[in-house]
């Protein structure tokens, strides 16, 4: 089953580390945060990804262009006889990427329409390259094969920006909670789709989260897989400060692999 990652926007509310890379190459404990999406995808047994490239695509063409010599030691024979042998300390499981000019400004309907021609199944994965879950996509693909429908949202209830305090009646706070989750549930991403999704997604100008997912809804057609557990979508600075650092105290919820 193909995983579709959306990886051309511009990261604005991220300019720190999104001026001269795309969000998805912004790193956390030394990788790009692309990379720890994909490895929770590969972990559940999903090897074969189709990125959909724009702001700075070229700086994600040449991470993957250069990935093994990058991420191994390797010996290199020089000459006419040229050769690298890579020694394999970080080999990954077999991936197989499809890098996709979808274009500077296209929105992410028009992202995923683009990208129509190399979805060769009936079912594909799609999510965005910013966040990160330790939802069971195994457990979100079963769900979504059980009802029938066109699409499977993985849903989370959010998190409030600002903490909120309980008073009594003389205006003595009573308590104090940082940053809890509220009601209701929000789009995480990490969708599974079906191909006939593409026929409610329009040209370049499309974004996928207002009028396709809107007549889906209308349709019957949209269905929620809810995840009470982490989720984290990297869109400011500080969010980024806050995944690498637990990163570094070895405290990454996501980190389902080995």
């Amino acid at each position: 089953m193909k995983v579709v990652i959306l990886c051309g926007g511009l990261g604005t509310r991220l300019r720190e580390e999104t001026e001269f890379r795309p969000k998805p190459m912004v790193e956390v404990g030394g990788r790009p945060i692309l990379w720890h999406i994909m490895k929770t995808y590969a972990h559940y047994g999903h090897h074969d990804f189709v990125l959909c490239l724009g702001y700075r695509g070229n700086t994600i063409k040449e991470y993957f262009l250069n990935y093994e010599a990058m991420n191994n030691d390797f010996s290199i024979r020089l000459g006419n006889t040229s050769h690298i042998q890579y020694h394999g300390q970080h080999a990954e499981q077999e991936f197989g990427v499809t890098l996709a000019d979808t274009g500077l400004n296209s929105m992410t309907g028009g992202r995923i329409q683009r990208i129509r021609r190399y979805i060769d199944s009936d079912t594909f994965l799609m999510t965005y390259g910013d966040g990160l879950t330790d939802v069971r996509i195994d457990e979100v693909v079963k769900f979504h094969q059980s009802h029938g429908r066109i699409a499977t949202m993985t849903a989370v209830p959010p998190i409030s920006r600002f903490g909120l305090i309980d008073t009594a009646a003389d205006r003595r706070v009573t308590s104090f909670v940082e940053k809890p989750k509220t009601d209701g549930l929000m789009n995480a991403g990490y969708f599974v789709l079906n191909r006939r999704v593409f026929d409610y997604i329009g040209g370049d100008e499309c974004i996928f989260e207002g009028e396709p997912l809107e007549r889906l809804a209308r349709d019957g057609e949209l269905m929620a897989y809810r995840h009470d557990g982490f989720f984290y979508a990297m869109d400011t600075f500080r969010e980024y400060q806050h995944l690498n650092e637990l990163w570094s105290r070895s405290a990454a919820p996501w980190k389902a692999w080995a």
